[in-house]
């Protein structure tokens, strides 16, 4: 038994790459060990900025001798026939045998394969990964085909035992196969023989390159949390943007920043998707004031001045960002402060479909049918009306033009600028959801009859053109509407009638589709609807339970 280790070191790697590279990588190279005939006791890929690296353990030394019998034609078929088996077997007549079976005498074939040595199969196996490599995109350099992410620069292929280490004979393009790779570019750029995976890794850390990828992650949240800890703030946790910063560094060197006072009242999700967005910055908030007062960043060197030149850099850079931040958000207030006539007219030149008219003729279908629906949920049918015909209003905001994701959240300020109850500002961020089945569901009475509104909007709207999900496509998320629309009323313990409330949207639809230039969509009967949403099985609960 032996251990094998591959690195492939390369310029660097994206890091929204790294994680799916190392698993093909492992499945490559094992699937194609396994099929020739080899067998590993455990296998582990690991991914830096500059280098993919797959160890397998209680690899076999070579790979048993296989005896295979196959049926060939009878003896009384076409030439033809014989001719294309003794092709598919690399045998000639001569070597075939002749046996009796029932329906007469047919030929043999007994292909005998010998044994191969580990090293020579893990040779082809490895070519053949790297030169069909599924990199999403490619690259070739210089004057050779080799296709990779970036330039590959070196290749580690190593066998080891008790009796030593041994490189495996590998020449790819004129990249030869060795045992030496480089630690960081700049701390530890210099070349260094390993042995076995356990000399790399080890070799690798003196080399101020960390190689796994949870434990980069790891150092970073923990020097960040400590960082902040000691300044009496916390970090906002977000795993997402920590395993994208993992993956941009090989040595992770935590540094906590500050944001200039001009930036501190603004709404604390602006800085944080701003940060994230276009910095890669951790926020870093208050507990005391719940504002985002400062930020960590990650660089992957350490500096003689312990990071100021680098911290003083990005907050200039960030400095820059968050005035444009700044500036949209100060011009949505004033439009907000006016009543946001500007942006609730300005819908009407936004499309939502162009059978279904605009975003305008959208609310005001959300605005007919939340008033009706606000009595059966516990809400004053006025507030109803009033969120629902603001709900949508943010999509004009400039602030939301710069950041989509912040859709509804910023619609909630925008709401409470403009002299909006807390309750219909809270319906302009939280008839969106849910969003997913672990998505928090909205149980205030206003917010509950928008969000019912909107959903079943948008149910009716499409199933009356006809754009209803299949099997495998539901470009318009009708399912999840549907769903929402009965974890809503589950959860809130609604009790209405779901019939009622098609017929009067579809009315609405029929009714704008006379009234507009657009041609009218093909609206069925009520109950055909009905039959049609329950086949698709997206209602059917709903039906059951109420």
């Amino acid at each position: 038994m032996a251990d094998l280790l591959i690195e492939l070191f390369s310029e660097e790697i994206p890091a929204r790459m790294q994680a799916k590279a190392a698993k093909d990588l492992q499945k490559l190279v094992t699937d194609g060990l396994v099929e020739a005939g080899l067998t590993y006791a455990g296998a582990a890929a690991f991914a830096t900025p500059r280098r993919l690296a797959l160890s397998l353990e209680g690899l076999t030394s070579e790979s048993k001798a296989v005896r295979e019998e196959r049926k060939g034609p009878a003896t009384t078929a076409p030439d033809k026939a014989l001719e294309g088996f003794l092709r598919s077997t690399g045998l000639t007549k001569d070597q075939l045998e002749i046996r009796d079976v029932k329906k007469g005498q047919v030929y043999f074939a007994v292909v005998e394969k010998p044994g191969r040595l580990a090293a020579d199969i893990i040779a082809e196996v490895l070519e053949k990964t790297v030169r069909n490599f599924p990199w999403p995109k490619s690259m070739r350099w210089g004057e050779g085909a080799l296709k990779w992410v970036r330039p590959l620069h070196s290749i580690i292929c190593i066998l080891s035992d008790e009796a030593g280490a041994e490189i495996v004979p590998l020449d790819i393009d004129g990249i030869k196969a060795g045992n030496q790779t480089r630690g960081h570019r700049f701390m530890a750029p210099d070349a260094f023989s390993v042995a076995s995976f356990e000399d790399y890794e080890a070799k690798l850390k003196r080399a101020k390159v960390v190689l796994r990828a949870e434990e980069r992650a790891e150092l970073i949240w923990h020097d960040a949390t400590n960082q902040a800890f000691a300044q009496g703030l916390e970090i906002v946790e977000d795993r997402g943007l920590l395993a994208e910063v993992a993956n941009l560094v090989e040595w992770p060197v935590t540094l906590m920043g500050t944001i200039a006072d001009d930036f501190l009242e603004m709404p604390p999700e602006v800085l944080q998707t701003s940060m994230k967005d276009h910095q890669k910055f951790f926020s870093v908030r208050n507990p005391k004031t719940n504002r985002i007062e400062r930020f960590a960043t990650v660089a992957n060197i350490e500096t003689k001045d312990d990071g100021a030149t680098i911290l003083a850099g990005n907050q200039k850079v960030l400095f820059a960002r968050l005035s444009d931040a700044k500036f949209f958000w100060e011009n949505d207030l004033r439009v907000a402060k006016a009543g946001m006539t500007e942006w609730t007219e300005g819908l009407k030149a936004v499309t939502f479909h162009n059978k279904l008219g605009s975003q305008f003729d959208r609310v005001e279908r959300i605005v007919a049918l939340a008033r009706e629906i606000a009595p059966v949920v516990g809400a004053n049918a006025d507030d109803a009306a009033e969120a629902a015909r603001i709900a949508k209003a943010d999509l004009r905001s400039e602030m939301i033009y710069e950041f989509p994701e912040l859709q509804g959240l910023m619609g909630r300020y925008y709401a409470k600028s403009a002299g909006a109850s807390d309750a219909v500002a809270a319906a302009a961020q939280e008839h969106y959801s849910p969003l997913g089945p672990s998505d928090d569901l909205p149980t205030a009475p206003v917010s509950v009859a928008v969000a019912l509104a909107d959903k079943l909007d948008t149910l009716t709207g499409f199933w009356a053109i006809d754009e209803k999900p299949t099997g495998s496509k539901d470009p318009f998320a009708l399912r999840r509407s549907a769903l929402g629309v009965i974890r809503l009323i589950l959860t809130n313990n609604v009790r209405m009638s779901l019939d009622k409330a098609f017929d009067a949207e579809f009315l609405r639809h029929e009714i704008r589709s006379v009234n507009s230039d657009v041609s009218e969509p093909d609206l069925h009967t009520m109950e055909e609807t009905l039959r049609e949403i329950a086949e698709h099985g997206i209602f059917k609960l709903a039906f059951l339970t109420v």
